[in-house]
């Protein structure tokens, strides 16, 4: 028969302290709420399709059906993508006549993507 393992917090045996340096980090950790929102962001880059969304915008403006085309995707998919990049502040959009031409938000959003590439390419 298994044995139960214990769902209690191991008890640190550390004979040393640093309590000097927890309460700097405390004081440097950002609040829930905002870890909150930055946990959010990282969701949003978390789906294949967003990323190629926002790698079609690198340097270029785009409608929706020249990402559909590119993609291979419906002009709606589409559109669902970008209203969740749009909701999040990732990019932005201007009208011209009936057309909607769509970018990155700004030069941070090129910056997470050219440092994530960075890093998985390492």
């Amino acid at each position: 028969m298994k044995q139960k393992e214990s769902l209690e917090m191991p008890v640190c045996e550390c004979r040393h302290e640093h309590k000097e340096l927890i309460a700097i980090l405390k004081e440097q950790t950002p609040d829930d709420g905002t870890l909150l929102r930055l946990a959010d962001l990282f969701k949003i880059f978390g789906d294949p399709t967003r990323i190629k969304i926002l790698y079609a915008l690198l340097g270029h403006e785009m409608c929706v059906c020249d990402i559909a085309q590119l993609l291979g995707m419906s002009q709606s998919s589409i559109s669902h993508q970008l209203r969740i990049l749009k909701q999040s502040f990732l990019v932005k959009f201007r009208r011209e006549g009936k057309m909607v031409f769509y970018s990155l938000a700004d030069e941070h959003v090129m910056t997470i993507l050219s440092q994530g590439f960075d890093h998985i390419t390492e």
